[in-house]
């Protein structure tokens, strides 16, 4: 294994995505998805009661703030619940790569993060709704990402468990300072 770059512990704070190596079995996926579930409430722990000035801290030099992140979280995961329908319905989408730093810098990206963390906990609800209600063929369904090719749902769902795992633990950074 190679080293780590220099920032990667800061970049990484939870560990890189480790994508699964086949199929996950049904264990492994449901708890992907009690994870998935979860990470509203761990969000809404973490970051509600921060100051303003916390909030508006780096978690890592050239990184985004705390809110950026806390905004950045619905709007990744948003794409992904999109994506999963997407996937649910039609046969193998393509699907639209986003500028996720260019969204980080709109103007509803400096807004209070109550309301993101609201959407956040909306989503989640039906986003995992709609998981634990999947047969498991569904989980072999895919999309087709514009850079990173086709995707089934259960790797995608894996890697959005850990996306939250990722900025939870970037979160924790600024925190723990």
């Amino acid at each position: 294994m190679p080293d780590p770059q220099p920032d990667d512990a800061l970049r990484f704070p939870a560990g890189r995505f480790a994508a699964p190596d086949g199929p996950l079995a049904p264990d492994a996926l449901a708890a992907v998805i009690d994870e998935i579930a979860a990470l509203p409430a761990a969000f809404r722990a973490a970051t509600l009661t921060l100051a303003d000035d916390v909030l508006d801290t780096p978690y890592r030099p050239g990184g985004w703030t705390v809110r950026q992140v806390v905004h950045h979280v619905p709007d990744s995961h948003t794409n992904a619940y999109v994506r999963f329908k997407w996937a649910l319905t039609e046969d193998a989408p393509a699907i639209k790569a986003y500028d996720e730093a260019a969204w980080a810098e709109l103007p509803d990206s400096a807004a209070p993060v109550a309301g993101s963390l609201d959407q956040l906990a909306a989503l989640h609800a039906r986003w995992a709704r709609l998981m634990r209600a999947m047969a498991p063929e569904d989980w072999a369904r895919t999309f087709v990402h514009p850079v990173s090719g086709e995707t089934r749902l259960d790797r995608a769902a894996a890697m959005y468990a850990w996306h939250g795992r990722h900025h939870l633990a970037h979160v924790a950074l600024v925190t723990e300072r």
